[in-house]
């Protein structure tokens, strides 16, 4: 649309190399705060996206075009918000902008963007940018993919086809709108991480009998003075001196190095109402400080004094045994290595889920098309997963339920096959849940540890053969498992294996015992023989807790997964290849 025949853009704002741009997405507010007060923080990331396009096509008559990529967010409520805009490349159908946009990735979020590339008109080029009526430049083409898919490709960088609001993608007129690269780059911030030994002394009694149970959390503060936890240790058991595991913590996570923090100093209690022992306000340089200078920080417990409280200094003390910086490995790292994960799924058949034939059962198929609960569990985790496994072929297995002129089966190959338990795709899972329904009998009793020991097997086999593999493993269930102890066992075995297992539990059972097998509660589990599991592979979410008309659990159970397969690669020093 223009006649300049050089990309010199002088004054004009349109045409400037624009700054970055960030949007940290939306998330569920009822799955955030569910995170949020069980301490679970999802990954997040910056990335940086960069765009290129080959073969535009010229609207121009006596220039080439003028284009510009503008970029939109699309909502789980089908809305589409305009996020961020390109600079315009004058004369050019194989642009390169310098402008990048800046988003924040969250693993546990299927994060939809819309791209479209605008011809902008010679007579807006010297209005800002921001300002350009997009309905008055003439559209190049549109494209759209995820954020997931990009950064799962091996150099970061994903082709779309260009194509016309209204055409079709294999039409032939569609096939001349050129083509889109969208790269990603993480930011290298996202990597700094510092790794830091905290240990107390002389910690006050909260127990009448005992010692104390001491567990720290780190939180952030904000500018509205709120704290949000960041990070937690592990439990240690009856210890006024406690040396908890090394913490490791992402600098941008935290803010900077000057940002403060609270860390607050918790004895542990199993019906969840955690006594503060005390806690101290510093930074990481402050903390970095401390551990130089070999010096430690005295605790502090605000006290209620008249109206008013005020910090009554304890004894006890905050030491920091150790405190480097590192540019750690990340998740993307690993993905951007080749590494995949792998998603299998488990579902209870036991009796108690109900006549499937009947309305009030968990395992009804509603004629209407709405989801189950099983349903929209294997719909939801599927969704996000589906795109860090490159085959899409994924071990479905079914428990509690009598095949056909056979006995109860506590693992048995959903799809009906005798020879193998794959199916292709989310829709080849749903499809085989409901076959199954009409082929076996509910029946009993609810136990989890044939699921599992299987799911190792493959976990196992796969790590004999060197595979970038780390699987995951989706247990559905309704009921109160009767083989705790067998469970217990396997999740200690599979807790060296590159598992992860998530656990949705639907309907109004009493799922205490759930909470037991997720480790966040305290409790390391530990096997018949006095094994105790090497990390913590479980997250339970009980549906009936997050779920508010149609709000997805998905963000609260996939949380913590992208920790986890850090932990285990960390452990065994594997590393990304580049």
């Amino acid at each position: 649309m223009g006649n300049c025949c050089s990309d010199v853009g002088g004054g004009m704002a349109a045409v400037s190399g624009a700054a970055s741009s960030a949007a940290t997405g939306n998330q569920n507010d009822a799955v955030d705060m569910y995170l949020r007060s069980h301490g679970i923080h999802g990954l997040f990331s910056q990335i940086e996206l960069s765009f290129s396009a080959t073969s535009l096509r010229d609207r121009d008559v006596f220039s080439k075009s003028d284009p510009m990529v503008v970029v939109y967010i699309k909502e789980r409520d089908g809305a589409i918000n305009e996020v961020f805009r390109t600079e315009v490349v004058l004369n050019s159908l194989t642009p390169t902008w310098i402008a990048k946009y800046t988003i924040t990735y969250h693993f546990e979020v299927v994060q939809n963007l819309l791209f479209k590339v605008f011809d902008v008109d010679t007579q807006y080029h010297n209005v800002e940018m921001k300002m350009l009526k997009l309905e008055e430049q003439q559209s190049l083409g549109e494209a759209c993919c995820t954020l997931s898919e990009i950064v799962t490709k091996p150099n970061r960088s994903l082709t779309l086809d260009l194509i016309r609001r209204g055409e079709s993608v294999s039409s032939t007129h569609s096939q001349h709108c050129g083509k889109l690269t969208v790269h990603a780059e993480e930011c290298f911030s996202s990597k700094s991480t510092a790794d830091i030994i905290l240990r107390c002394i002389d910690l006050e009694s909260k127990d009448l009998f005992s010692k104390s149970d001491p567990f720290l959390v780190i939180s952030k503060l904000v500018e509205s003075g709120i704290s949000i936890p960041v990070c937690k240790t592990e439990v240690l058991k009856n210890d006024h001196n406690p040396t908890w595991k090394p913490v490791f913590l992402n600098i941008q996570q935290v803010g900077s190095k000057d940002s403060p923090l609270v860390i607050e100093c918790f004895n542990f209690n199993s019906n969840g109402k955690h006594d503060l022992i005390g806690k101290v306000r510093k930074s990481l340089a402050d903390l970095e400080k401390l551990h130089l200078g070999r010096e430690g920080e005295n605790l502090y417990l605000p006290t209620l004094v008249g109206h008013n409280y005020e910090n009554k200094i304890l004894n006890s003390k905050l030491l920091v045994d150790k405190f480097s910086e590192t540019a750690q490995h990340t998740f993307l790292d690993y993905l951007a290595g080749g590494f995949e994960l792998n998603f299998m799924v488990a579902i209870d058949f036991t009796a108690s889920n109900g006549n499937p034939r009947l309305p009030d059962s968990l395992h009804y198929i509603d004629p209407s098309g709405r989801l189950n609960a099983y349903q929209k569990a294997i719909y939801e985790v599927g969704e996000v997963l589906q795109f860090y496994d490159a085959d899409r072929r994924y071990p479905a297995w079914g428990f509690g339920a009598r095949p056909i002129d056979g006995p109860v089966s506590h693992c048995f190959n959903l799809n009906g096959s005798s020879n193998y338990c794959e199916v292709q795709g989310i829709q080849g899972i749903m499809m085989a849940y409901t076959s199954a329904l009409f082929n076996v009998s509910l029946a009993g009793p609810t136990l989890f540890g044939h699921v599992i020991n299987r799911a190792s097997v493959v976990a196992c086999d796969s790590l004999s053969t060197g595979a970038k593999k780390y699987f995951v493993l989706l247990i559905i269930t309704d009921g109160v498992i009767t083989d705790l102890q067998e469970t217990k066992d396997a999740l200690v075995k599979a807790s060296g294996l590159p598992l992860s297992i998530l656990i949705v539990g639907v309907g109004g059972a009493d799922f205490k015992e759930m909470e037991i097998l997720d480790a966040d509660k305290g409790e390391r589990l530990e096997s018949t023989t006095g094994c105790i599991a090497s990390r913590d592979i479980v997250q339970f979410v009980p549906f009936r807790d997050v779920q508010s008309g149609e709000i997805s659990m998905v963000g609260a159970l996939l949380a913590e997964l992208p920790t986890q397969f850090l932990t285990y690669m960390r452990r065994r020093d594997i590393k990304p290849s580049t």
